[in-house]
């Protein structure tokens, strides 16, 4: 069972954070450029974190599309995140895009406090 899941939240067809994807790669990740869509982006990000944790981190997409988990509501009603909403073991990041470099030190937190 994984200790830390990363959970991304959005609509299929939403762009992976509010930046163009470019060719600096400032968000670490190269398989989904130039697509700037979630989807790929949460996939690049999944093999990105297999290849560095293992089993120890999940990554779970949550879309928007067709319902809202209560525990989804709940956060937008009181914090009004941007999407995506990057959540790390259920607890709402202030990251607000797919970035690998800001996801990485969120699940290096979660690892030490387990």
């Amino acid at each position: 069972m994984a200790e830390v899941i990363v959970e991304i939240v959005g609509f299929m067809e939403s762009e992976c954070g509010p930046f163009p994807c470019d060719e600096t790669r400032s968000c670490g990740l190269d398989t989904c450029y130039p697509s700037n869509s979630l989807m790929d982006a949460i996939g690049a990000l999944r093999d990105e974190l297999l290849d560095l944790y293992g089993d120890r981190v999940e990554v779970k997409t949550t879309l928007l599309d067709e319902a809202m988990p209560d525990h989804i509501r709940t956060i937008i009603e009181e914090r009004h995140p941007p999407i995506p909403i990057i959540l790390v073991n259920g607890r709402l990041t202030s990251i607000g895009r797919v970035s690998l470099d800001l996801i990485k030190e969120e699940i290096e937190y979660a690892l030490e406090e387990s």
